[in-house]
């Protein structure tokens, strides 16, 4: 479980000089409420960034967090990217700068925009809305110019120092090392050959590790004297050995005064082979961190074949062009900006823009179809992490292949609709329905995503609107996995809006409906017993779907009921008739049906269903008079959400957990969980929410824990959950056992 509070990148390689400045950030970050860290690219302002953040985050009880901008090509994604940053997920209707502020409003925290000088004009309005109503909020920012925002304070950062100080130098000896273990200076002249090329260089970090870099292929002297050569050379249009960087450089991004630079990373282009050029052109199409896998799919094509890729990939990471921090590769933002001048030079913009598109529209594919696999949970995480090159490729199938972008965003839709990015599920999905016809599985996929993400949102009218649409295609289409879809988002809306009983007649039927062997006659896999019993109806008050001794003990299964391998929309419908089944109070019912349930999706690596069967469990046992076993059930359902970040879930987990603690006397125990739960329900941008029979639960847990330990220490336990960090609070709450 990870109890660090915020998040700072990783620092990768060693961190070289800045005393200087390092203290005048820290004062800036103590004494000012908006600073902005401002130099030319390359000159090492996101290094000294994170190494100040974390120098000053314990300073913020609600920790230091970092939002990278290098990847947003315009303002679209700039708050959800802010939010996302922060810990907000939230799942309402409010405009999202409105749920952003009030998230932060009562925080103490550091907040790390890097990057962010091609979105001045935007930053500068979130910020100033942020910073006047966060009084707590302390903001650093990243940029080659200021912001102009009121009250910015502004340190400028110079390159290293490269006489009378030994920092450029030994950069260079490091970066050496790094690439190089035997590698260092002492032959004869190295080391003055070394000062030579750091002078030359300016002292510019990003120039001295790429010229460290090309240590490989020439010695330390003989690359003294090429780079001499070339920064002694003038720089004109007509000489074919200028640089072409300063060729093609746009004044605005690359003004003349930054000649070292630009012509440090054209004279590294110059030192690629042809297909590592092209393989520097093509990466820059990715906006986030990528595998070898994804390099090969995205930028394979013509004479990079995906073995070349591989090879040039490589030879890309040798010269410091791309990073690679042992599992995934990144390239600087100002080596990126280069690539895509070239991407653009040799005419290749759409062709990338159509591969990156292709590759993307497979992943989503690939997860779809892994979903209920044993790879659930890595899968959804990859969904995560690659959120900005999903919606960049949805966005471009959106005006090129709607087909395509239709199909995508029903897919990824899914994901985001289950875990979170409530608001682009449900944005790409409208705009897809809107971008032209569709039909089929795609037309189904894009009303649940709607249905559902409008749910989550408490949009209840437009919920039970696209379920029924979603059942009327389905239907239409004869699509089973679609009248499951529609039956799931139906009968959750039917339990929000107090409608059990309608609920579980139509799961029932429609599970009935779609059973797999029905047709042979096999027993079913939800609407019959595993003895051949009939299944539950609305009208049979005691019978047991899933068979089960009906005892208040966990149940004696004779068979394991589902079918392995059952689809995720198959499992969240039989989750509506246990949710059913418990609201109405038929618990000798519902606990062999979620003990069922849970294995199937046990059986199958299912992740998401399988919490919330626990969850439904922990209920169970709660309303059965069993603490215990609840507390148990409730730390599982807990550490299932967790790693699925789902926080939506983590909030209804915290909730049946404080109430099971409740009900066996640990008092303020149960007020801090409590407290942690309206931490992560304000997350969400929820006040509680599940289906209304909770209320109940929820009062009598407060009244047990305040009977337990009286008024006083209950508000001052559960004002301590409130105000914890809420992956500290979520780490308290799940070690079991019972504290005084």
């Amino acid at each position: 479980m990870m109890t660090q509070v915020g998040f700072l990148p990783d620092e990768t390689s060693s961190f070289v000089g800045r005393r200087a400045e390092l203290a005048r950030l820290d004062t800036a970050l103590a004494t000012r409420r908006m600073t902005t860290l401002i130099g030319p690219g390359g000159v090492g302002k996101t290094r000294l960034a994170v190494r100040a953040a974390r120098a000053a985050a314990d300073r913020y009880p609600d920790g230091a967090w970092w939002a990278d901008l290098s990847p947003l090509y315009d303002d679209a994604l700039l708050l959800p990217t802010v939010s996302d940053a922060v810990g907000l997920a939230d799942h309402t209707l409010r405009m999202p700068v409105e749920a952003l502020c009030e998230w932060l409003s009562d925080k103490r925290l550091l907040l790390v925009l890097d990057s962010a000088e091609h979105l001045r004009g935007p930053c500068s309005h979130l910020l100033a809305e942020l910073i006047t109503t966060s009084p707590g909020l302390t903001v650093l920012v990243t940029s080659r110019q200021p912001l102009d925002t009121r009250g910015e304070h502004v340190v400028r950062i110079q390159p290293l120092p490269v006489d009378g100080a030994p920092d450029a130098l030994r950069l260079f000896e490091d970066r050496l090392r790094a690439a190089d273990p035997h590698a260092d200076l002492e032959a004869p002249g190295d080391r003055a050959a070394a000062a030579d090329i750091c002078r030359r260089l300016e002292g510019i970090p990003l120039a001295i590790e790429l010229a460290a870099a090309g240590i490989g292929r020439h010695t330390v002297a003989q690359l003294a004297t090429r780079i001499g050569t070339r920064f002694d050379a003038p720089v004109d249009a007509e000489d074919l050995t200028a640089s072409r960087l300063d060729l093609l450089a746009d004044d605005s991004l690359w003004p003349r005064r930054h000649r070292t630079l630009r012509t440090t990373i054209g004279w590294s282009h110059e030192l690629c082979t042809p297909l590592e050029r092209l393989l520097w052109a093509r990466l820059t199409v990715l906006r986030t961190d990528f595998d070898e896998a994804t390099a090969r799919e995205v930028c394979t094509g013509g004479p990079l074949t995906p073995d070349a890729v591989d090879r040039a990939l490589q030879g890309l990471v040798a010269q410091s062009v791309v990073q690679w921090d042992g599992t995934r590769y990144r390239m600087l933002d100002t080596l990126r900006e280069y690539g895509r001048m070239w991407l653009t030079e040799l005419g290749e913009e759409r062709a990338a823009a159509d591969r990156h598109a292709r590759s993307f529209l497979g992943l989503a594919r690939r997860a779809h179809d892994g979903w209920t696999g044993p790879d659930q949970i890595s899968w959804y995480h990859r969904i995560s992490d690659t959120h900005l090159d999903l919606c960049a490729a949805l966005d471009h199938l959106l005006a090129h292949d709607v087909t395509a972008a239709q199909e995508m965003a029903g897919l990824v839709g899914f994901f985001w609709a289950c875990c979170g990015h409530l608001s682009e599920a449900r944005g790409y999905a409208q705009r897809a329905l809107g971008a032209g016809p569709v039909e089929g599985a795609h037309l189904t996929r894009l009303q649940w995503v709607l249905g559902v993400a409008a749910l989550l949102q408490g949009d209840f009218a437009t919920a039970e609107k696209y379920g029924a649409l979603c059942t009327a295609t389905a239907l239409y289409d004869r699509d089973d996995d679609g009248m499951l879809g529609a039956t799931y988002l139906s009968g959750l809306t039917q339990l929000m809006t107090g409608e059990p009983a309608a609920a579980l007649e139509a799961a029932e039927r429609v599970l009935r409906m779609t059973e797999p062997g029905r047709a042979e006659g096999e027993p079913g896999a939800s609407g019959e017993g595993v003895s051949g019993e009939p299944g539950a109806s609305g009208d049979s008050g005691g019978s047991r779907p899933y068979g089960g001794s009906g005892e208040a003990g966990e149940p004696e299964l004779s068979g394991e009921p589902g079918v392995p391998g059952e689809s995720a929309h198959r499992l969240r419908c039989r989750l509506i008739t246990v949710f059913a089944l418990t609201a109405l109070g038929r618990l000798t019912e519902s606990l062999p049906a979620a003990t069922a349930l849970r294995r199937s999706c046990e059986r199958g690596g299912e992740y998401w269903t399988r919490s919330y069967a626990d969850y439904q469990l922990a209920l169970i046992a709660l309303l059965q008079g069993r603490p215990e076993d609840s507390a148990a059930h409730a730390r599982d359902m807990l550490a299932g959400k967790h790693r699925l970040r789902d926080s939506f879930g983590i909030a209804l987990g915290l909730d049946i957990l404080a109430a099971a603690i409740a009900a066996q006397g640990a008092g303020a125990q149960a007020a801090r969980v409590y407290g942690t739960g309206h931490a992560y329900w304000r997350m969400v941008g929820h006040p509680q929410r599940g289906t209304p029979e909770l209320g109940a639960v929820r009062e009598n847990c407060e009244l047990q824990a305040r009977a337990a330990v009286g008024d006083e220490a209950y508000q001052l336990a559960f004002e301590r959950g409130q105000a914890d960090n809420a992956e500290v609070g979520l780490a308290a709450a799940l070690q079991s056992g019972l504290q005084p």
